[in-house]
């Protein structure tokens, strides 16, 4: 009898322990990763606002994603704006203590042009939503080879900005 109740005890000591869970890690750039609900400017060459904030677009507030790469390599931010703006995809350089990120003439994975993302900051606690509450903050300049109203002289590029998406009702 002791046999067998020794070997209940053992085979159920093996079970709770083949079923221990491996935790996923955090990716490589984790602290600059998120879904992020922006709105588009448009600026002249010297980053100064055009349109007295109008959109030209009319695409009024979208999300963006950024998050790791395929590799999750540290020193990248893959950057996509869901097809809600211009329909892009693009891998940005980036540096984690400073949370800032650029690319010149990257590769639009979606489209053959090239897209240049400069100024690119996140700034951790830094925007108040619509409901009142701290949130990371995201902002950059992006400008696109195939866009034809800087020729035009309607601006040179444009300005993205916004906060970390909460989920909540009143920050949409």
């Amino acid at each position: 009898m002791k046999k067998l109740y020794f070997a209940i005890i053992a085979l159920a000591a093996f079970t709770f322990a083949s079923c221990e869970k491996d935790q996923p890690g955090a990716t490589a750039v984790e602290a600059m990763s998120g879904q992020w609900y922006v709105h588009l400017q448009h600026v002249d060459e010297a980053g100064e606002l055009l349109w007295d904030g109008e959109d030209l677009f009319g695409v009024g507030n979208f999300l963006i994603l950024t998050h790791n790469t395929a590799d999750n390599d540290p020193k990248k931010l893959f950057i996509n704006d869901l097809g809600n703006f211009w329909e892009f995809q693009v891998v940005a350089n980036c540096d984690l203590a400073s949370k800032t990120f650029s690319v010149t003439d990257g590769e639009d994975l979606l489209n053959e042009i090239q897209v240049t993302i400069k100024n690119g900051k996140i700034l951790p606690g830094a925007a108040t939503t619509p409901s009142g509450m701290k949130a990371d903050s995201i902002v950059f300049e992006v400008a696109f080879s195939d866009d034809p109203y800087p020729a035009e002289g309607y601006y040179d590029h444009h300005r993205i900005s916004g906060y970390r998406y909460t989920g909540l009702v009143n920050d949409d």
